[in-house]
């Protein structure tokens, strides 16, 4: 499988599933936002997610995929430092804002910060229409925030809070960036990219599950263990599909646009919360999510 994926990097076949790779990440990555917002407590829902993965991943990382060289290990130190930066961010920012402000603006930082630093790393060159496309996506997903926020009633007492819940969240869009290059380098380094994901995943509950047990333990009226179990494999199965197509996406195409494209988790997001939570979409939010979609095609379709 690793060889097949390795063939199609560069070919017109190669570029097709990079855009189904980046769009199903998109998707994938909706529904684990929600997973990671919604239940018992942020920390806590992403430290039942990255156990189970881990667990998941160990004897695909240990007794299928081992570690051949030493190459890779600094990568995945560095990735499994970013990662974990990033989920403290994340789960902070969820923990104090709602999810409709926090998630678009943690999510339209990425994009260009990505781009840019893909452009010096792997030297990845996108033409104009692409940046401009990339502009409009991360203009529109911005804007999302600011209309959701226009609706917020907020006291001065919460406004600290609220703006506290903002840096968060955009400190998260930068580790995103962060992350995605430096798994992007990762996977192209290693001969079979499966070997990284494995070691990925893996990796994972060696960090943020700490964070999480701290947390607990200071909580007065502690949550049941059952509840948060299932939400760590659900989400740990969703977060195979989310994370892992889109380094697969990163490995057979180029990263700005996989890292762009998967942004359209927004426009996913936003029909989750209609078909399952009855929210309302009103005009302007459908203004907002054409344009996150014609920058879509306008970075793709070039």
């Amino acid at each position: 499988m690793g060889e097949i994926v390795v063939s199609m990097a560069g070919t017109p076949q190669g570029e097709v599933m990079a855009l189904f790779l980046a769009l199903m990440s998109a998707l994938a990555h909706a529904i684990f936002a929600a997973v990671n917002k919604g239940g018992i407590d942020p920390y806590l829902n992403r430290g039942a997610i990255n156990i189970c993965y881990s667990i998941m991943a160990a004897p695909f990382a240990l007794f299928y995929f081992p570690l051949s060289g030493t190459d890779l290990v600094p990568v995945l130190l560095l990735s499994f430092l970013l990662h974990l930066a990033y989920e403290w961010f994340q789960a902070a920012a969820f923990s104090r804002g709602s999810f409709t402000l926090v998630y678009p603006i943690g999510r339209g930082i990425g994009p260009v910060v990505t781009a840019l630093l893909a452009l010096f790393i792997f030297s990845e060159t996108l033409v104009f229409s692409q940046w401009l496309g990339l502009l409009v996506l991360s203009g529109a997903i911005f804007s999302l925030a600011l209309v959701n926020l226009a609706e917020t009633d907020i006291t001065s007492v919460e406004k600290r809070g609220l703006m506290i819940s903002i840096m968060l969240a955009t400190g998260a869009g930068v580790f995103i960036a962060l992350y995605t290059t430096v798994d992007a380098y990762g996977i192209r380094l290693a001969e079979n990219p499966f070997t990284f994901l494995a070691w990925f995943f893996f990796l994972g509950g060696f960090g943020f599950p700490f964070v999480a047990l701290a947390r607990w333990r200071k909580l007065e009226n502690k949550p049941q263990i059952q509840p948060l179990i299932v939400r760590g494999i659900f989400g740990a199965l969703i977060a195979f599909f989310s994370f892992g197509t889109l380094m697969l996406a990163t490995r057979i195409g180029k990263v700005s646009e996989a890292a762009a494209l998967r942004e359209t988790s927004i426009i996913f997001a936003t029909g989750i919360g209609v078909l399952f939570f009855h929210e309302k979409v009103d005009l302007k939010r459908m203004v907002v999510i054409a344009l996150i979609a014609v920058g879509a095609i306008m970075i793709e379709f070039h």
